[in-house]
């Protein structure tokens, strides 16, 4: 409980539930807190999104708010950031905890002017300019998702590392029995944008000869990078051994029904923050291939030879053969071996766990 045993009154804010990412990690938490203890609300600018049906079966209050505002000018910041400010003083918000994804600081700003404790999660490897600086010295506290990320804030002593959780028992095997079409799937799963780095792993497959080594593209993004993957395809006569899926509601059976998974993320960009499509792949019981990189690299730092260097398609190609000559066996012993170590390393009892410790801390002092 919070002060004088009130429960603790939290805002959640998110830009929007387009699409899961985040707004099921959001979902996940703002299910699994003890709703004894805590008051949860939830702003977003609207009502749209694939995801946002699932956020409304919460129950919990939804408001629809623009909970940032353009930076500049910032002669006139103060006053524009006034109407949420008042709509976290007029709803008394203990704490306010943005899955914001930018560097915006206007969100931050209006919640201490209104006396409000700010929290962010920071999620991308984005860094460098003046606004992130900014928004990280107002906030009360910053939650980092990798080890690489806690060396932004040097001089932050509010920090923590809470890895994003996952609910094991939904993302599990145990619920699937499909039988494979072929006999060595993989499958990759992803915000299609050049960052991602899928024609690295279309490369890769083209490099092999093995005919029944297929490949399916799961997910939506950018159109004309998702045209030039198809025409990638085309070009290396691939057609018969590649699938685009498009977005999946529902990605388990997906990874339930592959042998493998591999994120190529590119080493620029945003990055990774912590890839839950990974995560969810461990815990579906899949071997996974990830590029050298933050955040991928986090996940697995006790399987360095599930790593291959960021837009080599030689060296992954190798991987994959070497994963595709194991037998049986040994494919499902490794794969179990990722099951056991995403359950004692990701779960999400312990994500919720760290968030209601930290949030009753907040309030205390």
């Amino acid at each position: 409980m919070g002060r004088k045993g009130k429960r603790i009154k939290i805002l959640y804010t998110i830009p929007n539930f387009d699409t899961a990412g985040s707004g099921r990690v959001l979902y996940d938490l703002a299910k699994g807190l003890d709703l004894n203890k805590f008051d949860i609300s939830i702003a977003c600018r609207h009502n749209r999104g694939s995801f946002f049906k699932e956020i409304d079966s919460l129950g919990l209050p939804i408001h629809f708010i623009n909970t940032t505002v353009s930076l500049r000018p910032y002669l006139s910041l103060i006053f524009r950031v006034k109407p949420f400010r008042s709509f976290v003083k007029s709803h008394k918000f203990d704490i306010v905890h943005s899955w914001h994804w930018s560097s915006d600081w206007s969100e931050v700003l209006a919640t201490r002017m209104a006396n409000g404790k700010f929290i962010y999660t920071k999620k991308a490897m984005s860094w460098g300019n003046i606004h992130w600086r900014i928004r990280s010295y107002l906030s009360n506290f910053i939650i980092t998702i990798n080890s690489e990320m806690q060396s932004f804030f040097p001089n932050k002593k509010q920090q923590k590392l809470i890895p994003l959780g996952i609910d094991t028992d939904e993302f599990s095997p145990e619920h699937f029995n499909i039988k494979r079409e072929y006999k060595f799937k993989i499958i990759t799963i992803a915000n299609l944008v050049p960052v991602k780095g899928v024609e690295v792993l279309i490369k890769s497959i083209s490099k092999l000869t093995v005919e029944d080594i297929v490949l399916d593209i799961v997910g939506g993004g950018d159109e004309v990078y998702i045209a030039e993957l198809k025409q990638l395809v085309s070009k290396l006569k691939l057609d018969s051994r590649v699938r685009f899926l498009g977005n999946q509601t529902d990605v388990r059976p997906f990874l339930a029904g592959a042998e493998l998974y591999v994120i190529p993320t590119l080493n620029e960009g945003r990055k990774e923050g912590m890839p839950m499509a990974l995560v969810e792949a461990m815990s579906m019981q899949t071997m996974v291939l990830g590029s050298n990189i933050s955040g991928i690299n986090y996940v697995l730092k006790d399987f360095q030879d599930l790593l291959f260097p960021a837009n080599d398609s030689e060296v992954l190609s190798h991987k994959i053969l070497e994963l595709y000559n194991k037998t049986e066996m040994e494919r499902n012993a490794l794969a179990m071996e990722l099951r056991r170590y995403c359950v004692a390393n990701f779960s999400m009892e312990a994500f919720i766990y760290a968030h209601e410790k930290l949030y009753q801390q907040m309030v205390t002092y």
